[in-house]
């Protein structure tokens, strides 16, 4: 081993280590920023698409190979919809690129896409980061709370929010107590 490539694995490995005459090298593995996984998960949603009025036939083998022919797609991935009934669903398409997202949202737009011959026409939209459940967190928002003093100009804006926030807490528990009585009935 010459004295070029000493220096070169000095330069590109971050610690070695000699004890009795024996190399020993560490990696050191830089964990990315909290914006860096920020940044890489705003692309990622802006490579995604929104799919609705899914067929429950619908499978990830079935939705890739009809949306090939846009471009590649990278990760299919059903979501539950919680306000529609539960013959419909939806899914999350990562495309390989922002661009192929947006043609897919605006060829489905003119005209529907139908799904191995499934009766029932999708609809594509732009992915919202909301419907992400690996999202994270932006570090440098941070939530404040504290006792607010009586005195405080606000104060009787947020009392009243907070009494209305008790209430529909209430509502919400009876209703669900009422659904949910009915549902055994």
């Amino acid at each position: 081993m010459t004295s070029e490539h000493v220096v070169l694995l000095l330069v590109l490995l971050p610690k070695l280590e000699i004890h009795f005459g024996i190399i020993i090298i560490h990696y050191l593995m830089e964990e990315p920023s909290a914006d860096e996984i920020y940044a890489a998960f705003e692309e990622k949603v802006k490579r995604t698409i929104y799919i609705d009025n899914l067929s429950h036939q619908v499978t990830e083998t079935v939705l890739k190979n009809a949306l090939n022919q846009f471009g590649n797609v990278t990760k299919v991935e059903f979501i539950p919809t919680f306000f529609t009934p539960c013959s419909v669903y939806a899914a999350l398409v990562e495309m390989e690129s922002e661009k192929q997202a947006e043609e897919i949202i605006q060829d489905m737009g003119d005209s529907t896409l139908m799904i191995s011959g499934m009766p029932r026409p999708v609809r594509a939209q732009k992915a919202k980061m909301e419907m992400f459940d690996d999202r994270p967190k932006k570090h440098h928002k941070k939530i404040a709370c504290y006792w607010m003093d009586p005195s405080h100009q606000n104060f009787d804006a947020v009392n009243k929010i907070k009494n209305l926030t008790k209430k529909h807490a209430v509502e919400v528990a009876y209703l669900m107590e009422v659904n949910l009585f009915s549902i055994f009935v």
